[in-house]
């Protein structure tokens, strides 16, 4: 197997970096490199900014309007993205639910929602997780009974990321309470504005809020916005988080992550010397650093199985994992390199006066934010353990 790139994805890449430097907006990429969040007018700017040059849905086939990239090149401009410091592109709609339609959906749907999605129309959310059903997707309690030409739906959904912001949501619903609880499971689109649902705001350890509560009270979805076939949304939930786990792994935001965290090492000091030559921290930079290359190589074999036809497996489990567990060692040890100036600027510590005299370097200030909401990375998407229980599942047969 070569894992080397041709000269043809060199070019490609020179590409990508070239058009970035030009057309990335300096005040987008300054928040993302200081870990400060980002609107929803920033989010949507360097969407339109991407569907313009006709990259936004890089990873779409051609059929559907997208760039028609292997998976390769897809790797490669993901990557550059990371580098330059982009804002990362919302996967709710164009990697998860846009793939979804491809494959299950109507003509219709297709022509109606996969555009939208691109032009800035539709922001979507996911409605997945209740608070009995996280983990354990398949015990989901929201009801959706079908009634004439609508289905009314009843439930609760949580850690909906970005809910306040959506215009839609792609929910999983029981639809039947026969059999496996995996086989009544339905799979809809429906519109935020829709009377009976409500959005409300969790607040997480970080102090931020973007994640919610939706709760949907007699909500009427027309019939004509399930996907698929009744009680088969198990199949395309499954199909789904196979597209965002391999996502998750971030291979090129963590490299720049690591970049960062290595300079930041060379310039603080410890006992008169730089921490990078603190055995200690030194060692445990080493072994991240060993884990991400790791990772690296496993996500280019994944891409070279794709690139020959093939389809992620267990390997997405793992990516999903190891990149997870290497964004919270990252974030961790960023902290710890910055000392008591990554403590977390809050009105109530500097009323105790906690801060003093502490001051993050540039581009540090949230460190202690982005530590605490990265502490979340290996529960969504499915937690570590449950991705364990699936490659076990698939590869051992047990």
């Amino acid at each position: 197997m070569d894992l080397n790139f041709t000269q043809e994805e060199v070019e490609f890449r020179e590409e990508v970096r070239g058009w970035l430097a030009e057309n990335l907006p300096a005040d987008l990429a300054r928040k993302v490199r200081s870990d400060a969040p980002l609107t929803k007018d920033d989010m949507v700017r360097w969407q339109l900014i991407l569907h313009e040059k006709g990259w936004l849905t890089y990873s779409w086939p051609a059929e559907f309007g997208g760039t028609g990239w292997g998976p390769v090149k897809q790797f490669i401009f993901e990557e550059e993205m990371a580098y330059a410091c982009a804002p990362r592109i919302l996967p709710f709609g164009l990697k998860m639910l846009g793939p979804v339609l491809m494959k299950f959906g109507t003509k219709e749907q297709q022509d109606y929602y996969l555009p939208r999605m691109c032009d800035g129309t539709h922001w979507w959310c996911q409605g997945y997780s209740e608070p009995g059903a996280g983990s354990d997707l398949a015990s989901l309690k929201t009801a959706a009974v079908r009634d004439g030409d609508h289905y009314i739906v009843n439930g609760q959904k949580t850690w909906t990321t970005l809910g306040q912001h959506a215009d839609w949501i792609f929910c999983l619903v029981r639809t039947s309470t026969d059999g496996k609880p995996q086989e009544g499971i339905s799979f809809l689109l429906i519109d935020m504005k829709t009377p009976g649902i409500e959005v409300r705001p969790i607040q997480t350890i970080d102090g931020g809020r973007e994640v919610n509560e939706v709760w949907l009270t007699d909500v009427k979805v027309p019939v004509e916005n399930l996907v698929g076939e009744e009680n088969k949304g198990w199949t395309y939930a499954k199909y789904l988080l196979t597209h965002e786990r391999t996502n998750i792994a971030g291979v090129g935001k963590s490299n720049q992550e690591l970049a960062r965290l290595k300079e930041l090492a060379a310039n603080q000091k410890r006992n008169g010397k730089p921490l990078a030559e603190d055995p200690f921290f030194a060692a445990r930079m080493a072994k991240v650093e060993i884990a991400l290359m790791n990772m690296e190589i496993t996500n280019l074999r994944v891409l070279a199985q794709a690139e020959a036809g093939g389809s992620p497996g267990a390997e997405s489990s793992m990516l999903k994992i190891l990149g997870t567990e290497i964004e919270q060692e990252l974030t961790d040890l960023t902290r710890r390199a910055l000392g008591r100036s990554a403590q977390a600027l809050t009105p109530e510590a500097d009323d105790q006066g906690f801060n003093g005299p502490y001051v993050a370097p540039e581009g540090f200030q949230n460190a202690s934010g982005v530590y605490f909401n990265h502490r979340k990375t290996t529960i969504y998407g499915g937690s570590t353990e449950i991705q364990k229980n699936i490659i076990n599942k698939m590869i051992v047969g047990l």
